[in-house]
């Protein structure tokens, strides 16, 4: 069964785990995309070729095939080689054939070195002893961890940042962590600490290697995008940071018990009662503005384009939207609440699997125009209709929901070519697709 009706579906996993269909929806960030945010480095990937060819297309797409090199292991490498041998004398040729010394080397190991066995503290140990001046990171491709440990996504979101120093924080300076995207300027966040003369450091902000390092400077942590909570909270402990989740929500109340949590750790004035009135009546002028635009459209959406895929629905669904179904394929823990709201107070409403084979010849679309936000909910849905974002990029607070409801009335009047921009590999990277 690839669709079930909410009130028929089981929390936190409506469909059955099996043999897994990969869509022609790229626009997901992987490994690779992220990795690439490092300034000043480049990628070794140590693996088998046949596992070598979505990263080095990955990397050639974003036209850094520059910044990425890997060492081939065969068959006969596996039979009558050390591995681990293998992995330091193949990146040292790597780096001994550069023109220059990276400030740091993001070295991916594989699933074969857990085979195997290898002992990765004595192959990073070698290696630092070559070449002193590369700082090296931990980095994981490892898919047969994906369901029964950290995913090779959090850990790569821990060890970005594992080269930053212990240092004095300083007074008025946020770090953020985690995210593939910089939080828009207009975001709750960023306004709040501004207008205190805060410092806000970012990642995907940083152009130099030094840039990165200062992050360790901040008073405060903070994470917005789930993927990336562990590595922050990682980070906070070894530096002796405090630290805050503050993950992207489509309800009221939650934002403003996240800002109150924000303000009370930096000793700030809380927003007031008036402050926050204006916020939310500002959410309810887009949101009326699109839905008097919009009116019986009905609207599907996927957890591609947001980490909480039903407290959108919630919102759309209390505001008047003609809400018909939600592209998931499991529930976040952190919509349990909003899951089982919906189940009473929509119980028609559609969960559609998007990773069952049978997605694969199933028709799509139903032959009526729907508004789409997400490009799975696009593809699926064979809209041209939709709302083209990922990974709720920038979006928090109540400026992300101002944000949706103005993408939305966009969408709604301007069509896309769907097939085209769903099959570009990392939305909002440089792509030469």
């Amino acid at each position: 069964m690839s669709r079930i009706a909410i009130k028929d579906a089981s929390f936190p996993a409506p469909f059955a785990s099996k043999l897994e269909y990969n869509s022609p929806v790229h626009g997901n960030w992987n490994i690779v995309h992220t990795g690439m945010q490092v300034p000043e480095s480049i990628q070794i990937y140590v693996c088998a070729e046949n596992c070598m060819r979505g990263v080095v297309l990955t990397a050639a797409e974003m036209n850094a095939s520059d910044r990425f090199s890997y060492v081939i292991v065969e068959q006969k490498d596996v039979l009558y080689s050390n591995l681990d041998d293998l992995t330091i004398e193949g990146v040292t040729d790597v780096l001994n054939k550069r023109g220059d010394h990276p400030k740091a080397v993001l070295l991916f190991t594989v699933c074969l070195h857990h085979f195997l066995g290898s002992d990765l503290k004595y192959i990073y140990r070698k290696l630092e002893e070559r070449f002193p001046d590369i700082c090296f990171i931990r980095c994981y491709m490892d898919p047969i961890m994906q369901k029964h440990s950290l995913t090779p996504d959090q850990k790569l979101r821990k060890a970005m940042y594992d080269m930053l120093p212990v240092c004095e924080a300083e007074e008025k300076s946020v770090s953020v962590f985690g995210s593939d995207f910089a939080l828009n300027e207009s975001s709750d966040i960023k306004r709040l600490l501004k207008r205190y003369g805060y410092t806000v450091r970012e990642l995907p902000a940083c152009n130099t290697w030094q840039e990165l390092l200062e992050m360790s400077k901040g008073r405060l942590f903070i994470n917005c995008y789930p993927a990336g909570k562990y590595g922050m909270e990682a980070q906070a402990r070894r530096l002796g940071r405090e630290h805050l989740y503050m993950p992207g929500s489509f309800s009221y109340e939650e934002i403003e018990r996240q800002l109150k949590q924000l303000t009370d750790m930096l000793g700030l004035p809380e927003l007031t009662k008036d402050e926050l009135a204006h916020e939310c009546a500002i959410c309810e002028e887009k949101l009326t503005e699109a839905r008097n635009l919009i009116q019986e459209t009905p609207i599907v959406l996927d957890y591609l384009y947001h980490p909480r895929p039903l407290g959108l629905a919630k919102l759309l669904l209390t505001h008047g939207f003609r809400v018909k179904a939600v592209y998931l394929d499991s529930i976040s823990p952190e919509e349990k609440e909003e899951f089982f709201w919906l189940k009473e107070h929509a119980p028609e409403l559609e969960l559609i699997a998007t990773i069952l084979p049978k997605m694969r010849i199933l028709p799509r679309g139903s032959g009526e125009e729907v508004l789409a936000i997400g490009q799975k909910a696009a593809y699926f849905s064979r809209s041209r209709h939709f709302v083209n974002l990922v990974q709720g990029e920038g979006l928090y607070g109540f400026d992300g929901i101002r944000r949706t409801a103005e993408l939305m009335m966009d969408a709604y009047q301007n069509e896309k070519n769907t097939e085209k921009l769903v099959g570009q590999k990392g939305w909002g990277c440089e792509c030469c697709l």
